[in-house]
């Protein structure tokens, strides 16, 4: 028996395609702001993490040297194990006989400044 062959083709109607165009612009709409404060919570943890590390080097120049000395940014490359700080972290260290106080943050993180105070024992809020 002879069969006509069928006219109608294997692709997607456009009703189809604009449903799911609709589907992934609400994923798109609801996962980019989320995705933002991901970023911004990324460059904060550099930030923190850059400020507990020279925190630490502050303290083992401390037991060679018997002093603390202040540094920002690039300059607290000369403690001992700090190479560089991560990109873009903005660090000051102001120094004491007895102690020092620190501050970080990162300009694209979402404006935490970090503090920490060897005095009162380390990492404020």
């Amino acid at each position: 028996m002879y069969q006509r062959p069928s006219h109608h083709s294997a692709g997607f109607t456009l009703i189809e395609l604009l449903v799911v165009m609709g589907i992934v612009s609400a994923l798109i709409a609801v996962a980019l702001p989320r995705y933002g404060d991901y970023r911004a919570r990324s460059f904060d943890s550099r930030a923190e993490i850059d400020l507990r590390s020279v925190a630490m080097a502050e303290e083992a120049y401390f037991l060679e040297k018997e002093e603390y000395i202040s540094c920002a940014n690039d300059t607290c490359a000369q403690l001992p194990g700090i190479q560089k700080l991560s990109a873009g972290v903005v660090l000051s260290i102001a120094a004491s006989k007895t102690g020092f106080t620190g501050t970080s943050s990162h300009p694209k993180g979402s404006g935490k400044i970090f503090k920490w105070d060897s005095a009162a024992g380390g990492m404020g809020n």
